[in-house]
């Protein structure tokens, strides 16, 4: 079959072969290496800035996502459809139509989240590139009646957090996000605040519950594009000795003098702040979510990466023993502002197989009569087709997709074209649609009715989202009516089907071959 992801090199990186078309399919190096080259492979470069090469770049205006071909992924799966009968609304040409299709739905324990389309924009921590685009996400999941996380580190990297005896007492950045989301907020959606090993160390949710009103909390094993704890790159010599005080493994270490001094000459400009790995007990876990329910939080999520399929066990088993709202199940692949650039690419179970395990597991619980979550997936989720994929592949037990990078670049894209609005700037591609914010956000003028006057207060990167959202609803719809679905819970594993025999093999879905096998020859011998 060959490997599936043959360079040593890659824009992630900023490097490229220097034989691009002649590779060696086993370590990725050109096929010949010319004493004389100036080192544009990532070997090459490596050899003159180290582990830098080891993150993708440019950072902080960056997210990136594993360029890996799996064997196997959601384009080996078709979407069925049907000319008979409606499932959810009465089967009738005149109401069975696409715009009556209904996306709502609720998360959780009774009472339960409400959510006006089945999306989480998963955790936004510390990164520059979170921060920078924080407005647009906040207000724009906030409108759009979704869920936002806040990611983990935020409290820690903020330098004007007060921490007394080791404790949190006030944040503004963490006090900002939450205020920009609750302001606009609508019924729907929750803002929930994330804690890994640091923040819990910090008492980060606490603060959060009992100090910015939040009701909703995550809790961290890990994500799909990398199984250390998380890591940015910090440019400041002083905040680098902060991050150090405050705990972090900051590398190198900038108490050091040698350090110091190298820092200083401009020998190497940049410090890596990495957090820590978390060890996991099923006393721990239960004992944890007690103690934020204790505190204060209606809802207790969880969030796991791609590990191995014992730990994915561990997470429904502890999860359901705990009886949390939500589970989310993060496989390789997925985005990120900073996960180590070969990591995210070779690292953790892929999505299919991550998915299946899920629905096997949870479906197993549920006949043994155990109690279930509802579950969210994530893995490089981006357009309507591969959400209802997901949804389909672990119905009924998938609740919601998890996304992180096209949210974000939906957020992007507004702030940039609305700066280029603001100043008269318009590139030709965008120009064509108008040269004002109604006329290029094709949403503007059913969210303007909406709001009223303010819509004037909506910042261009959350109309981005909430526009960006709206797509996802239409074409979600869309496909639900052809398959005569008319709400989500209506959606089962029938409705897709595997177009390659491993697909099938994997997931327990059927090959498009057998599909309907019983049922049409039914048809047929009538």
């Amino acid at each position: 079959m060959g490997s599936f992801n043959n360079y040593n090199a890659s824009a992630a990186t900023l490097t490229k072969n220097r034989t691009f078309e002649s590779v060696s399919s086993l370590s990725g190096l050109c096929v010949t290496c010319v004493d004389g080259c100036i080192g544009m492979c990532e070997v090459g470069k490596s050899a003159l800035r180290g582990s830098e090469v080891i993150y993708p770049q440019p950072f902080g205006i960056i997210t990136s996502a594993a360029e890996k071909k799996y064997p196997v992924d959601l384009t080996h799966f078709q979407i069925n459809g049907t000319a008979v009968g409606a499932h959810g609304i009465e089967a009738d040409s005149d109401k069975a139509i696409f715009p009556n299709v209904k996306l709502e739905t609720k998360i959780g324990q009774a009472p339960g989240i409400k959510l006006k389309l089945p999306v989480v924009i998963g955790g936004m921590g510390s990164t520059d590139v979170a921060a920078k685009n924080w407005d647009g996400l906040a207000v724009g999941a906030a409108i759009s009646g979704i869920i936002l996380t806040v990611g983990e580190n935020v409290c820690g990297m903020d330098m004007d957090s007060e921490i007394v005896k080791g404790r949190v007492i006030a944040s503004p950045e963490l006090a900002r996000r939450v205020k920009l989301f609750k302001d606009w907020h609508t019924g729907y959606g929750a803002v929930v605040v994330q804690a890994n090993v640091e923040d819990t160390r910090l008492g980060v949710q606490e603060y959060a519950i009992s100090k910015l009103g939040v009701d909703t909390v995550e809790l961290k094993w890990g994500q799909g594009a990398k199984n250390i704890g998380g890591e940015v790159k910090i440019h400041s010599l002083k905040k680098a000795q902060k991050l150090k005080e405050r705990g972090y493994v900051v590398l190198p270490d900038p108490m050091a003098p040698a350090v110091v001094r190298a820092f200083e000459k401009g020998s190497f400009r940049e410090f890596e702040r990495h957090s820590r790995v978390g060890m996991v007990t099923e006393e721990s876990f239960i004992k944890r979510v007690k103690e934020l329910r204790e505190c204060g939080a209606k809802y207790v999520f969880l969030k796991t990466g791609a590990y191995r399929p014992a730990d994915l066990a561990r997470a429904l088993q502890f999860s359901s023993k705990a009886k949390i709202d939500f589970l989310t199940v993060d496989a390789a692949g997925g985005g990120t502002g900073m996960s180590p650039w070969r990591m995210m690419n070779e690292w953790g179970i892929p999505p299919v197989e991550l998915f299946t395990l899920t629905y096997q597991y949870a479906d197993r619980l549920a006949k043994k009569g155990e109690y279930v979550p509802h579950i969210s997936v994530a893995s490089g989720f981006a357009f309507e087709d591969q959400m209802f994929k997901g949804l389909a592949l672990g119905a009924p037990y998938f609740k919601a997709i998890e996304m992180a990078r096209a949210p974000l670049t939906a957020a992007m894209v507004g702030k940039t074209i609305g700066k280029r609005i603001l100043s008269g700037e318009m590139p030709v591609f965008i120009g064509r649609f108008g040269n004002t914010i109604d006329e290029v956000f094709s949403s503007a003028t059913e969210l303007r009715n909406q709001v009223g006057k303010d819509f004037d207060k909506i910042p261009p990167g959350a109309l981005g989202v909430y526009t960006y959202m709206q797509r996802l609803a239409q074409g979600l719809r869309q496909l639900m009516a052809g398959a005569r679905k008319f709400s989500l819970d209506h959606i089962k594993r029938d409705d897709i089907c595997a177009i390659t025999q491993e697909a099938a093999q994997i997931s327990g879905i059927r090959h498009v071959m057998d599909l309907d096998k019983e049922e049409a020859e039914k048809i047929l011998s009538n």
